[in-house]
């Protein structure tokens, strides 16, 4: 069927007056603009770095707006994005899209689904015309059967680590934000067409939504969120609540996986938010080179408990309303339940040094500009930010937030993760890993 995006006489006139801003310098971080239109919809724009349009629809439907019937529901709305339309065919999605260069990608994490199109400045009319028909998804079910085998292959494809992750936020929040990112197995094929219509009406709203750009004109991008068609969206999110506890899950082999964690900061707390970011960065995000250990005190740590082997990353997200800290651990099983028990000591010692904070704002701080100077990275962090707490942070404003925190500040971040009720996720062979209630 053929898209009537195109006969829309704004696209035109958008299309007349050219898309990109002047490039910046690769390497420099660009100014955002960011605007709020009388429907609450939020548009953000950045120059950037390449003649290249990048136009990013964020919406509000990650997988905590997810009801126990319709768990994958989230995951089904990313696949979507190859999919047919009301308005057009997935062949003429991939075809007219491709015929320019282009490509059309998808994200999401617990809160947000995104829609990415990218092409050429000179080419942007045609992306923005199948972005705007990706809020009219048609989930038809031949599609949704002809694209089950691509759903389990996604799923066969997730990491260890990651499951693991998954396992522990289900611990600690149960539902709503326990909510896995990834369909559960006994879902596939149980989500009818009714139900993820419904699914995105609930969850297509402007008020939670946002339209975010990297080279594009501010009102050009504007424009063009103007035409678009919201849903009702009568959908709210469930309120967060942090239980703690185990999920485990048994599997062949000689080795484990464990994420434990207690309660962190949410993003619109800023400052504590900040706090713990640092505090990530300060106990050991991960080795800095391949094949190497991690710095700060999860790395000491693992090497205290002398297990070979071992690799321990701290682990970090923040929400709108909620967050989780605190570490992922691989090992052989029978080094596993040692280390697990020296790393909860360390994330319960809240002993954070001046030197500690210093390198973790010095990476903190890396870390942002590297994703602010990055195309792909910058729009993914605006889009989050816009789609969440309704505004995004220029870099210096964000910069100098991070310079702002105190060692007090991130040490009353540690104490609150050290004092909390810890959750476990753990996977893999189990026989010599704690449980919760054990590192209590």
């Amino acid at each position: 069927m053929a898209c009537n995006a195109s006969k829309t006489t704004l696209l035109r006139t958008i299309a007349k007056r050219g898309y990109a801003t002047c490039p910046r310098a690769a390497g420099d971080v660009s100014p955002v603009s960011v605007k709020v239109l009388e429907n609450k919809l939020v548009v953000a724009t950045a120059d950037a770095t390449v003649p290249v349009s990048r136009v990013s629809l964020v919406l509000g439907a990650g997988s905590r707006n997810e009801a126990y019937d319709t768990q994958g529901a989230s995951h089904l709305l990313r696949l979507a994005g190859g999919l047919s339309t009301q308005n057009s065919s997935a062949f003429a999605i991939a075809r007219n899209i491709q015929q320019v260069g282009g490509t059309l990608t998808t994200w999401g994490d617990r809160e947000v689904v995104g829609y990415t199109v990218t092409t050429t400045a000179d080419n942007a009319e045609t992306g923005l015309r199948y972005l705007q028909d990706l809020l009219q998804p048609a989930f038809k079910p031949w599609e949704l059967k002809d694209n089950a085998k691509t759903l389990l292959n996604q799923l066969d494809a997730v990491s260890t680590e990651q499951r693991a992750i998954e396992l522990v936020h289900k611990a600690a929040f149960r539902n709503g934000l326990g909510n896995s990112i990834y369909s559960p197995r006994f879902q596939l094929g149980k989500l009818s067409t009714e139900s993820l219509l419904h699914f995105a009406a609930q969850n297509f709203a402007a008020g939670r939504a946002a339209v975010v750009g990297v080279g594009i004109d501010n009102n050009t991008l504007a424009g063009f969120a103007q035409t678009l068609q919201f849903p009702s969206g009568g959908g709210k999110a469930t309120s967060a609540n942090w239980y703690g506890g185990d999920a485990r899950k048994d599997t062949a082999g000689h080795r484990a996986v464990v994420a434990v964690a207690g309660q962190g900061g949410a993003a619109t707390n800023q400052t504590e938010a900040l706090a713990f970011a640092i505090l990530e960065q300060a106990l050991g995000a991960g080795a800095a080179t391949k094949r190497g250990t991690s710095a700060g005190l999860f790395g000491e740590a693992v090497n205290s408990a002398g297990g070979k082997g071992a690799s321990v990353k701290a682990l970090n997200a923040s929400y709108s309303d909620a967050g989780i800290f605190g570490f992922v651990v691989s090992a052989d099983a029978k080094d596993v339940g040692q280390t697990v028990e020296f790393l909860v000591r360390g994330l319960k010692s809240a002993s954070v040094s001046d030197q500690d904070v210093a390198r973790g704002k010095a990476l903190l701080k890396a870390r942002v500009i590297s994703k602010y100077s990055s195309d792909s990275g910058l729009i993914k962090e605006i889009g989050r930010q816009a789609a969440l707490s309704r505004n995004v942070l220029e870099t210096d404003a964000l910069l100098s937030a991070i310079d702002g925190i105190s060692q007090s500040e991130v040490q009353a971040a540690a104490r609150k993760v050290g004092g909390s009720k810890l959750a476990v996720g753990a996977i893999g062979h189990l026989a010599g890993v704690p449980y919760a209630s054990d590192l209590a």
